[in-house]
């Protein structure tokens, strides 16, 4: 089986990680890492450059690339996860967890890294196939986690996160993503950034709920499922209004 982008990046971070790296925590070569991961240089730079926006590693021209913070060693726990649950559970979860994370990073994040927000929506909405638009979708959702700046809810989101390397998780987000569903996740991101932008916890906490209910409905879709998750069955009775 060919090696993917999130393989490529898995063997970054624990590079990372593990303290496996040159002089000053540079990180070897893209010509290096391509030979090491039996990956294309074309895949080498993809991961360089998500982990780029995300502040986990940072380039100096003529210098290298050097690792800056490492992620979350949770690799073996969240293949558990992978192993056990099923993507609708994982989305039920991040339903629990990321609109709290959004309201924490709305009061916390600060204005260099909401402009790496930006720029991680930026790339997403420019993405031109579904391996980078997971990849870059799942970078914005890391930095909002980061910028929580709770490092239990941090170790959380990132078990629930790493389940996107899977390729059932990937093919069936393809399998829910449409043009007209592109736009729309666009727009939420949008929704969700201004509201960290704009400091507003409560704001931030509805559009990223919207957003994350959104995908689950699709989710369920490409599923082909009959019941709607619970989830979603409980938020609504508690936002709809009285008869």
């Amino acid at each position: 089986m060919q090696p993917t982008v999130f393989d490529v990046r898995s063997h970054l971070l624990r590079l990372i990680n593990y303290g496996s790296l040159g002089p000053g925590g540079r990180l070897p070569t893209e010509r290096e890492l391509s030979e090491t991961t039996s990956a294309s240089r074309r895949l080498v730079r993809r991961a360089l450059a998500s982990l780029e926006a995300e502040g986990i590693i940072w380039r100096r021209q003529g210098k290298g690339t050097f690792a800056g913070q490492p992620a979350e060693p949770v690799s073996t726990l969240a293949a558990e996860i992978t192993r056990a649950a099923e993507p609708i559970e994982v989305m039920e979860a991040r339903l629990c967890l990321e609109p709290e994370i959004a309201g924490l990073c709305a009061t916390r994040a600060t204005p260099d890294e909401v402009t790496r927000m930006w720029t991680l929506a930026r790339h997403l909405h420019q993405a031109e196939d579904d391996e980078m638009i997971e990849l870059w979708d799942s970078a914005l959702h890391r930095l909002i986690a980061q910028c929580s700046r709770n490092r239990p809810l941090q170790t959380a989101f990132a078990l629930l996160d790493d389940t996107r390397a899977t390729q059932d998780w990937q093919g069936l987000r393809a399998r829910a993503r449409s043009d007209r569903s592109l736009q729309e996740t666009h727009a939420q991101h949008i929704s969700i950034v201004s509201a960290i932008e704009a400091g507003d916890a409560d704001a931030a906490r509805d559009a990223m709920r919207s957003h994350l209910m959104a995908r689950v409905i699709a989710m369920s879709q490409a599923l082909g499922a009959i019941n709607t998750p619970s989830v979603l069955t409980e938020d609504h009775s508690r936002s709809s209004p009285p008869s």
